[in-house]
């Protein structure tokens, strides 16, 4: 999730940062120290995510949010003030942090942020992920980050999916096209209208009925490219 600091102490700054590096499911693409230039950056960049503080170079945190009230954008306050947790929750804030800040208390407003963007249904720069990434999943009985590369197989069921990790798989309730569009591509193949495979987790890949494909993945399932896929498959993989 695209992430904005707004911030004018640079030692804050630095030690949010840092805080940050232990959360790779949060990626900093900018920093701003007014609201002014904060405003700039949420129309240039796109976040989904503002680290805001109360008290910033030429106004407030409360500014900014006044004048990008357009923007569909989760808030985090990071402030050395108390005073004005009630404010901050007008504007819909996930969380309010007081300086210093706990690293427990900030994995519980990331937590909390993730949480409410997969009650929302989708994420705001909903963008294309790499293989390092780690992506939060949450179904009915349990919530826990998956890296990227530990996803074997996608399948749709209706309007959820089921994602199979090893052994295990979690029902998600985002169509399958939805989350195609924010995997590697290098990685993941639509084999056809139901399922996503990734293509490391394949042990055997092996001609089929109706000159298609047909794969079998390290769990031990089974996967029938369609006709189209299977085309496309050997016209861009060299198969």
């Amino acid at each position: 999730m695209k992430a904005l600091i707004i911030e004018d102490e640079p030692l804050a700054r630095k030690e949010l940062h840092l805080l940050l590096e232990s959360h790779p499911e949060i990626t900093v693409v900018g920093e701003a120290i007014s609201p002014k230039e904060g405003a700039r950056m949420i129309a240039e960049l796109q976040p989904g995510l503002l680290f805001l503080d109360v008290h910033l170079r030429g106004g407030t945190g409360f500014d900014l949010l006044d004048s990008s009230l357009e923007q569909k954008i989760q808030v985090i306050f990071t402030t050395a003030h108390p005073d004005f947790a009630a404010q901050a929750f007008d504007f819909a804030a996930a969380d309010y942090l007081v300086k210093p800040i706990r690293p427990e208390r900030l994995a519980r407003a990331i937590r909390r942020v993730l949480d409410r963007t997969e009650e929302e249904g989708g994420v705001s720069n909903w963008e294309r992920l790499d293989r390092k990434a780690r992506i939060f999943l949450k179904d009915q009985e349990t919530s826990r980050f998956v890296a990227i590369t530990d996803i074997l197989l996608i399948e749709s069921e209706g309007n959820h999916s089921r994602i199979h990790i090893g052994d295990e798989s979690m029902l998600i309730h985002r169509a399958l096209s939805t989350i195609g569009e924010r995997l590697p591509e290098d990685l993941f193949f639509r084999a056809n209208r139901s399922q996503i495979v990734n293509l490391d987790a394949v042990s055997s890949l092996e001609p089929w009925f109706s000159n298609c494909l047909r794969a079998t993945l390290r769990n031990g399932a089974v996967v029938e490219f369609s006709r189209r896929a299977s085309l496309a498959f050997r016209e861009t993989r060299g198969f």
